[in-house]
């Protein structure tokens, strides 16, 4: 039985072809050159499209050859050219049905906040000061992850503990596409080793929360000024004397919600500040949108849990160098390069797993956590 495209499918895909050849032409065109803002949003579009139209082409291609070896198939009677023909349409056909898979992926709908930077925010759980530690630990890793992938990370608020590791840190993460490679590491994340204080050796077991919120920008989502109470401080910590002689941090509270964010991560009162408000609005847009949603799965205390051991969406298994994801059933034993920020594993897999409920029609936040350690 022959191959066929959906008729659904290739309409999509010639429609994404004819946006793509508009782009083009209105992108030279000089009116929109000298409108910036449409000039970019234009610019975002044509690069969004670029590599499915690139990948259409090449399927397309493939489809005509499939076609054509079809029609000899049906018309020649020479004995070799039909041979011929059938060994091009069997190498074809998996070629083309692969392509025909990476096509549905590709023409599902983009989630609008992928392209956006993002906050991180990661708070100790359960556990004392082994679950400040392992905070420590797992931000320095997504900042190694961030830095591998060039991205800038400035951090935002911290909260130390008396053991060396933080109560809770948040930063900005600055790159390209940010938001939609981080987006699935929300959650709690389990950790399971022997802690440095435990005379006996004994395994104990932590739990650290994650945050990953798409940064909002001022024109995107406006906070009235009278709704804020502005503190300064001291600031303390790392920072050496300087930050301890002048009321340079900066604490903000949203009296209408009750939010609250402070930021000393800066020796400037000023930059605090302006960090502090790029926290609180990511913070409040963030729950307005989860309001909008109406779905307990998008509520963000259900995005991290409470921090319980029993809530998690991945382990961290130092005796046995194990990581394991319990949304997708994923385990591997190389913990060391997972610290090291090497995630790009449990990323990909997690997007790929994602995208394939999508396709299937079924809701991502429905998925089912294994009960697996």
């Amino acid at each position: 039985m022959a191959l066929e495209v959906p008729l659904q499918m290739m309409n999509r895909l010639r429609e994404s072809e004819l946006r793509f050849a508009r782009i083009t032409e209105e992108l030279g065109q000089p009116i929109i050159i000298n409108d910036r803002k449409k000039f970019s949003e234009l610019s975002k579009e044509h690069a969004g499209l670029q590599p499915l139209v690139d990948f259409y082409k090449d399927f397309n291609k493939n489809y005509e050859a499939y076609k054509g070896a079809l029609e000899l198939l049906r018309t020649e009677k020479d004995a070799e050219i039909v041979s011929m023909a059938k060994s091009e349409i069997s190498e074809l056909e998996p070629i083309l049905q692969k392509q025909m898979d990476d096509l549905q992926f590709m023409l599902l709908p983009k989630d609008p906040r992928d392209e956006k930077n993002a906050v991180l925010e990661v708070r100790a759980g359960v556990g004392g000061d082994e679950a400040g530690l392992f905070c420590a630990d797992l931000y320095r890793a997504y900042v190694r992850f961030a830095e591998s992938k060039g991205w800038k990370v400035e951090p935002l608020g911290i909260a130390e503990n008396s053991a060396g590791g933080f109560k809770e840190i948040s930063a900005s993460i600055i790159g390209d596409s940010v938001f939609s490679q981080l987006k699935y590491e929300s959650g709690v994340h389990r950790v399971q080793r022997v802690p440095k204080t435990e005379a006996q050796g004994r395994v104990h077991t932590s739990t650290v929360t994650v945050a990953i919120l798409p940064e909002v920008e001022d024109i995107e989502f406006e906070i009235n000024p009278a709704d804020l109470k502005i503190d300064t401080f001291r600031a303390g910590g790392a920072g050496g004397q300087h930050v301890n002689k002048t009321d340079s941090a900066v604490r903000i509270t949203h009296m209408p919600t009750g939010e609250v964010v402070a930021c000393q991560a800066e020796r400037s009162q000023h930059k605090n500040k302006d960090k502090a408000m790029k926290l609180l609005r990511t913070r409040l847009y963030e729950k307005m949108r989860e309001d909008q949603m109406s779905k307990a799965a998008a509520d963000r205390k259900s995005q991290v849990g409470g921090g319980f051991r029993n809530e998690r969406i991945r382990t961290y298994n130092f005796p046995q160098g194990r990581v394991s994801d319990h949304r997708i059933g994923m385990t591997t034993y190389n913990i060391t390069d997972v610290m090291a920020g090497h995630f790009e594993g449990f990323i990909n897999a997690l997007d790929h797993h994602y995208q394939t409920l999508l396709l299937k029609g079924e809701d991502p936040s429905t998925v089912k956590i294994s009960d697996e350690d």
